[in-house]
């Protein structure tokens, strides 16, 4: 069985292909994509060939780890059915091209268990879940009834905001461009410099800015922690003294848990969590390399979808 994917050969060479995909065992199930999203951190590093050293790391690749998609053929030992709309975290399933992080397909072989379903109300929204997983694990153990900073007004940094506020939170957002300091719900964004605090018990940072801890720091709490929920392709350092003054404690939060994606699933069934308002960019698969290039070189662009119902 061939699909049709987005393959980055090398940094900026970008195509849709048809590549065979991996014969599926009766533990995994066959789905037809109906949306991909672009991830503007990792898969912009992927793009760009700025991605530190990572597990798997290599071209040509398959880019993508936020799907949505039909089962079309399940396995008896996939624990799926034909006709379910699942959420696909990436797949595995190109032979000798690596799948890193392997979403961006028409169809995709994945293991049942990998394969989040979803309710088909969702549609496109749905391929937010990893992200909004993503935020929800960012803000474990913190006490959301302290002052919260969050830093960038991306998407990441929207979840993080919502799931904060749906939590009983009420943060304030850092977004140093003024295109993306609108769209806010319930919280408050500004400027870096229009900001007197100094009293933050935790800086989220989501921004992906090397540069955070030296600025977040200033604005710290004694005793306060800065969390590090970006992907960051440069080295990160910070001057001692002021740390040190505040006790400061840093910590970095990585990818989504299981725990994380019911706790996600469960604030968006009883209508806590919004997805609404972030996607704001769509193109047809086929026109994939315009899509990342919008993706990553517009700040007006938030979220682009790919919608593969065509391919």
């Amino acid at each position: 069985m061939n699909a049709q994917a987005v393959i980055l050969r090398q940094p900026e060479q970008i195509s849709l292909e048809s590549i065979p995909l991996d014969a599926p065992t009766s533990a995994d199930a066959v789905v037809a994509i109906r949306w991909s999203g672009i991830s503007t951190g990792t898969e912009r590093l992927l793009w760009s060939g700025r991605m530190p050293d990572f597990p798997g790391m290599g071209y040509p690749l398959v880019p993508g780890y936020e799907s949505v998609g039909e089962v079309v053929e399940a396995g008896a030992d996939s624990g799926l059915s034909t006709g379910q709309t699942v959420f696909v975290p990436g797949a595995r399933c190109f032979g000798p091209v690596r799948g890193l992080f392997g979403g961006a397909a028409s169809h995709l072989v994945s293991a049942g268990p990998r394969l989040v379903p979803i309710t088909p109300d969702l549609a496109e929204r749905g391929t937010l879940i990893a992200l909004a997983a993503t935020a929800h694990h960012a803000l474990s153990g913190i006490d959301l009834a302290e002052p919260l900073l969050i830093v960038g007004h991306g998407v990441l940094g929207r979840l993080v905001a919502r799931i904060a506020g749906a939590l009983g939170g009420v943060p304030q957002v850092w977004e140093i461009n003024p295109v993306r300091r609108s769209g806010s719900k319930d919280y408050a964004v500004g400027s870096p410099e229009e900001d007197a605090r100094r009293d933050y018990a935790t800086i989220l940072d989501v921004s992906g800015d090397a540069a955070i801890l030296d600025t977040g720091i200033a604005h710290l709490a004694p005793g306060g922690e800065i969390v590090l929920a970006g992907f960051y392709e440069a080295r990160l350092g910070f001057d001692f003294a002021p740390a040190f003054l505040r006790e400061a404690r840093i910590r970095v939060a990585a990818q989504w848990r299981p725990e994380d994606l019911t706790a996600t699933l469960a604030l968006i069934g009883q209508e806590r969590l919004t997805l609404d308002g972030l996607i704001t960019h769509r193109r047809p698969a086929a026109d994939a390399p315009d899509a990342y290039r919008t993706a990553f070189g517009e700040p007006e662009c938030l979220k682009m979808i790919l919608d593969w119902r065509a391919a």
